[in-house]
């Protein structure tokens, strides 16, 4: 009933009342040359009907008959007034004016900001935010951001998952330049393989995202916008080195080839080979790791013909050793002598876009995104193995346009995706193909004032999943000065990806038992979840100085689920949901820029999440009920020769945390039900020399706290008893960073 009442709501404010439009474009003259000009006025003489410019000068208005004179200003620039005998397309160059008084405006760009107009709860994360902290790859980008929950998935590999909503990250749709990038194989370390200093911008949009993206998402979408190699510099390099033995080196290499294209190199290497064990419980604190990581991008922009084209070629490879600290691979790789892992990952990709903009009718537009993937993991864990290979191949045709006027875009096309799995688990062999072929309908609609509406459905039919309608609606009502209501309701459906998903739990004695339910993955059934949103945002004046406050509620209700029932010590079970489970989350957020350079950002959260186990209705495990985050950050003014001072402290309180159960365990392993409450500080300090070179220096955990006991029976690792999983804070303590960046534009 959901997906008709969503599927009516779209079909009625598709076919909502339409007025004719005049379209054109404004240029700039700048002596022979003319270029676009942004921001202009254009408007009806003796009306109030108008509009300014599009960043590409574009501009779409109201039209009548009635309309004779049309005005264009900008300052700066000679006012004009035209004659519009009839609805055609304007092509007009404003002149400048030979003398006008000089008028200076400043302002301080946000490192994170919300919009006020689009109708999705968006967060738009600047390079300048990812900088704030120890970016090292994108796992890493999510500390100074109360949106997203960073926490370690074991005491061995170190490897760092997200959450958002209360949600692993298989339920958020992971995507660089709106491709899918972190999902399958991939989904445990993938963040991992995406450096930091590669990442241009990252739009996080809660809830269920558009259609345009896929079926899979349920959460929410993390978008990261990848560096340009015709606006990224033409010599970036970042070098970092930590106390816990970690160092990195970044460089980027820009070249423009020709006046259309441009080409980058960018080239990612980090080792950590020192070895610790503060805690001496004989287990690494922190896994040694190698990784190599090489991107070539070319860029072909066509201004006159409105082509716009990427091709980017990766290769990666990493490996990470991880276990007992004297373990040695090449002796001890299965034997009880000492417990070790080693994951042995080679991942080749090629992505490529090409967008087309119709010159003459901006508004018109085509995309065609591709990627093809081909990853290998090789891995063991103990005397737990697991490989997996997996080849993917994705693409996506998108076709933007107006209905009569710019306040009704569509945007429509058909995607397709390929899957090839071959997974070993210990002696079993799991081998799959999952590929599917999708149509998708997405309508925009604003009204220039206080409601806008992105209503979309999609249709895929898929070869494990069968045919089903995917609807997404996002609805934004503004009814007073720096407001916005927003809501949403979308549908997701997903394989899940039971092992790549959940490799920590190979870092265990525990039994692995899948529950078949005659289903066709793993031989359960696929995840389908409904989520809904409500949010508010308010933005005003505190002490005349600029403020916001964000209500964010979100629920998400699974009417199937994999669940992943850990409650037994000794097994690890899968089976498909007999019940109920859902997940509520609450956030509260706080930004305020309380004098000029400095800005403070505060967060409150709040999680219920439950599922119906084979035990009994449960809280999920190792997820707190409340959050608390502060983050302070101070600039000085930036001086004549670039040079200035940046400042950035983070806050970190969360609540206990419910164990999965141990009471069959001995009463030596068993634990207690709920996990202390845990607090950290982060701090970053920088000091910008120039535009061309900067040196930072930091700290995490900077109060040294340490989870006691992060390994149940770490003296007897073969034992029945042994298991990592049970991390709930730090294991290595504070740990201090240092680092440069040096640049040429």
């Amino acid at each position: 009933m959901k997906t008709y009442i969503i599927i009516f709501l779209i079909f009625f404010t598709l076919f909502a009342s339409a007025q004719e439009q005049l379209t054109g474009i404004v240029l700039e003259a700048n002596g022979t040359n003319q270029s676009p000009l942004p921001g202009a006025n254009v408007y009806w003489l003796g009306s109030s009907v108008g509009g300014i410019t599009n960043e590409d000068g574009t501009f779409s208005i109201p039209y009548k008959f009635s309309y004779e004179k049309l005005v264009i200003s900008y300052v700066g620039f000679k006012t004009d007034t035209i004659s519009v005998a009839e609805n055609r397309y304007i092509k007009h160059v404003l002149q400048p004016a030979d003398e006008l008084d000089t008028v200076t405006l400043t302002s301080r760009k946000n490192a994170t900001s919300r919009s006020y107009l689009k109708a999705t709860n968006t967060l738009f994360v600047s390079s300048d935010e990812l900088l704030k902290a120890a970016c090292c790859n994108l796992s890493e980008s999510f500390e100074t951001n109360p949106s997203i929950d960073v926490n370690f998935a074991d005491a061995v590999t170190g490897n760092k998952q997200i959450k958002m909503l209360g949600l692993n990250s298989p339920y958020v749709l992971i995507a660089t330049e709106n491709i899918p990038a972190v999902r399958g194989a991939s989904q445990a370390h993938g963040l991992s393989f995406i450096p930091g200093t590669w990442v241009e911008s990252i739009q996080i949009t809660k809830g269920a995202g558009s259609v345009v993206n896929g079926f899979e998402s349920i959460a929410g979408q993390i978008n990261a916008e990848l560096v340009k190699p015709a606006t990224d510099d033409r010599l970036f390099v970042n070098a970092y080195g930590s106390l816990n033995g970690r160092l990195e080196l970044n460089t980027h290499f820009n070249q423009k080839i020709s006046d259309k294209w441009n080409t980058g190199i960018y080239v990612h290497g980090n080792v950590r080979n020192q070895k610790f064990d503060r805690n001496d419980d004989s287990f690494l604190d922190v896994p040694l790791k190698e990784q190599i990581n090489v991107m070539n991008r070319w860029q072909y922009t066509n201004g006159e013909k409105g082509i716009v084209s990427f091709i980017s070629l990766r290769y990666l490879n990493e490996n990470v050793q991880s276990g007992q600290i004297d373990f040695n691979p090449s002796r001890d790789r299965g034997t009880t002598n000492f417990w070790g892992s080693e994951i042995d990952t080679d991942r080749f990709e090629v992505m490529t876009k090409l967008g087309y903009v119709n010159p003459e009718i901006p508004h018109q537009s085509l995309g065609l995104q591709s990627a093809f993937s081909y990853h290998n993991q090789v891995s063991y864990f103990g005397l737990n193995a697991y490989n997996i290979k997996h080849n993917s191949f994705y693409s996506n045709l998108v076709y933007n346009s107006i209905i009569s006027d710019s306040r009704h875009k569509i945007k429509t096309g058909v995607s397709f995706t390929y899957d090839q799995y071959d997974e070993l688990v210990n002696t079993t062999d799991f081998e799959r193909i999952e590929n599917s072929v999708g149509a998708f309908f997405e309508y925009a609609y604003d009204d220039l004032d206080k409601v806008t509406l992105t209503a979309g459905v999609r249709a895929d039919l898929h070869n494990r999943l069968g045919f089903f309608i995917t609807p997404r609606l996002h609805v934004r009502y503004t009814p007073w000065e720096k407001s916005a209501f927003r809501a949403s309701v979308g549908r997701g459906k997903r394989s899940a990806n039971i092992f790549a998903e959940n490799q920590n739990l190979f870092s265990s004695s525990r039994q692995i038992n899948i529950l078949n339910s005659g289903g066709k993955i793993y031989g359960l059934n696929p995840e389908i979840a409904w989520n809904y949103g409500l949010s508010y945002l308010q933005g005003f004046n505190l002490f005349n100085r600029k403020a916001d406050v964000t209500f964010d509620f979100y629920r998400t209700e699974f009417q199937n689920q994999v669940v992943v029932d850990w409650e037994n010590p000794f097994e690890i079970n899968f089976y498909n949901l007999e019940g109920e489970s859902y997940a509520n989350s609450f956030q509260v957020e706080f930004n305020y820029n309380a004098f000029e350079g400095f800005d403070l950002r505060t967060a409150y959260k709040y999680y219920d999440i439950k599922t119906d186990y084979n035990s009994g209705k449960l809280e999920k495990p190792l997820i707190p009920k409340n959050r608390l985050f502060a983050n302070a950050a101070y600039e000085t003014k930036e001086q004549d020769n670039g040079s200035q001072w940046k400042f950035d402290v983070t806050y970190n309180w969360v609540d206990a945390q419910r164990f999965p159960s141990t009471e069959l365990s001995s009463p030596e392993f068993q634990l207690d039900e709920f996990s202390p409450t845990v607090g950290t500080i982060n701090f970053q300090i920088t000091k910008v020399f120039s535009p061309s070179f900067e040196l930072y220096l930091g700290g995490e955990n900077v109060t040294d706290v340490r989870q006691t006991n992060p390994i149940i029976s770490s003296d007897n690792p073969f034992g029945s008893n042994f298991d990592s999983n049970f991390v709930y804070g730090p294991i290595f303590g504070s740990m201090y960073y240092a680092g440069l960046r040096y640049r040429i534009q």
